[in-house]
């Protein structure tokens, strides 16, 4: 329905609003709703069926974009219909008991000077990994700028997500198994190291196995970034914590997409990966250190 990009980005606004509301809730109910040592399974679950709808979602609109020749109003239209379920079976979800604050009744106060140092640390940490992890759009905007066509970038995007949708489960298991910290510097490093094969790239054809390399990458962090933000919260202050952590993450998420794009217009498409690998790395080791 939009006559101009005015429209375009408001709806993107309130598209990312809708996501900050969400999120934290979302995440603690996971939380609350798992022992500790099932906790990388679960989230990796989450993100295991949310990337296979991703997929399923790709693999529909590179249809619909074929079917209909670059009709991007009939996919937006399309995708109302998912949406609209998804809301439908949220609407039979039931929560665990609430956790009270304490037996006074008094109510939950919130002090950051209070909090324990390896939380706060770990925030700084994934502060500093976001200022170098810009858009995905910039993954695309890569390809694009070897010679891909807009309809085979969706097929790249839906590799991506394939592998993302087949390793997180796993990867939440293994956490379980050998601890978060160690799987999650591992997963920075190689988030780094695949940022550094975006910037010296020279052949479209390699993309098919970076882009499948950063699914694994993040199959490898995200669901295993909330399971260890949950088990470093104090229990009474989970939900607000994890609120927190999107915060951080959306603080840096502007900022990177910013100077990604800066970095490319003034010294070319490698520069904004060489940025984000360098970034990687040096969380990786903050993590490591500090965590």
């Amino acid at each position: 329905l939009s006559t101009s990009w005015v429209w375009v980005l408001g709806g993107r606004a309130v598209d990312r609003f809708g996501k900050g509301v969400r999120t934290a809730p979302r995440d603690a109910l996971i939380a609350d709703s798992t022992a500790k040592e099932r906790r990388g399974r679960a989230y990796g679950l989450h993100r295991a069926l949310d990337t296979a709808g991703a997929v399923v979602g790709v693999g529909l609109a590179y249809y619909f974009l074929t079917a209909y020749r670059g009709d991007y109003k009939a996919v937006f239209l399309y995708s109302l219909i998912p949406a609209a379920l998804g809301v439908a079976v949220l609407s039979l979800a039931r929560e665990t008991r609430a956790v009270r604050a304490a037996a006074s009744g008094r109510p939950l106060s919130f002090n950051w000077s209070a909090l324990p140092a390896r939380l706060k640390a770990f925030l700084a940490v994934v502060l500093l990994f976001t200022l170098g992890n810009s858009s995905n759009q910039f993954l695309l905007l890569r390809a694009k700028n070897l010679g891909f066509p807009p309809a085979s970038v969706l097929l790249l995007y839906m590799a991506y997500n394939v592998i993302y949708a087949l390793f997180s489960y796993p990867a939440g298991r293994l956490s379980d198994r050998i601890g978060r910290k160690t799987l999650l510097v591992a997963g920075y490093i190689f988030y780094g190291l695949v940022y550094f094969g975006f910037a010296l790239i020279r052949e479209a054809s390699h993309l098919w196995p970076l882009f499948a390399a950063y699914g694994l990458y993040i199959a490898f962090t995200e669901g295993v970034q909330k399971a260890l933000m949950a088990d470093l919260a104090p229990v009474e202050l989970r939900a607000t914590l994890i609120g927190l952590h999107a915060t951080f993450v959306g603080i840096g998420l502007f900022p990177a997409s910013f100077l990604a794009g800066i970095l490319w217009d003034a010294f070319g498409a490698p520069a904004p990966f060489y940025f984000g690998g360098a970034m990687g790395l040096l969380a990786a080791l903050g993590l490591w250190m500090f965590i």
